[in-house]
């Protein structure tokens, strides 16, 4: 078995002048202002929408974003809307094959990590459905089938592709104080990398 920590990769060549450049010329449409568009009109006319909180200017871009984490955190991830996903699948995916290493990867709970006792208790619970994975699919079972025993902790890779309304939607949520710890272990990282990298789209966002 083998333990790792969730991760996520930009698929797309984000280009942060092209981005805020469309966003700027689709929403100056409503207003007939296309000529009043120059060097750093972007951010400040983008700033304002968002500020009047006309964000359906915001969903002429979009990005795709690959994230690996615990299925636990997929199921909540998969409700969001309009979004586009594909993810690694238990049906397809024979993790007692020499592909996977003839073993199942899952994301360490990092809220155990102080706490010996109960991350034990977790790994002995992952180690047992392993094994119990392992023995379905030598008893004859299709991967499919033997799926019914893997966790919440398995590890998945999920692309997702939303629109800079959704993304923006789905970081408030996702990196609020009520969100499940593991989620926003993923997701405030993912916040400030799109802080870093589009601050006139997702500076306005503040997690606690």
């Amino acid at each position: 078995m083998k333990i790792i920590e969730p991760s996520f990769v930009f698929e797309d060549v984000i280009r942060p002048d092209e981005i805020i450049a469309k966003i700027e010329r689709a929403g100056r449409t409503c207003y007939e202002s296309e000529g009043r568009i120059a060097e750093g009109t972007a951010e400040k006319f983008i700033a304002s929408i968002v500020k009047r909180g006309h964000e359906s200017v915001l969903e002429h871009a979009s990005v795709t974003v690959r994230l690996i984490c615990d299925r636990g955190v997929t199921h909540e991830i998969v409700r969001h809307r309009i979004a586009s996903y594909s993810q690694e699948s238990t049906r397809y995916c024979n993790y007692s094959g020499d592909k996977f290493g003839n073993e199942i990867t899952v994301i360490r709970p990092f809220f155990w990590n102080d706490d010996p006792e109960k991350f034990e208790i977790w790994k002995n619970a992952m180690l047992a459905t392993e094994k119990a994975y392992n023995d379905l699919i030598a008893a004859g079972a299709t991967a499919q089938e033997a799926r019914s025993v893997l966790p919440n902790s398995l590890k998945t890779e999920i692309v997702m592709t939303m629109n800079i309304r959704e993304w923006r939607h789905f970081l408030k949520l996702r990196t609020a104080p009520a969100a499940h710890p593991q989620m926003r272990e993923v997701a405030i990282p993912l916040l400030r990398e799109f802080q870093k990298l589009l601050p006139s789209l997702f500076s306005d966002i503040e997690t606690e």
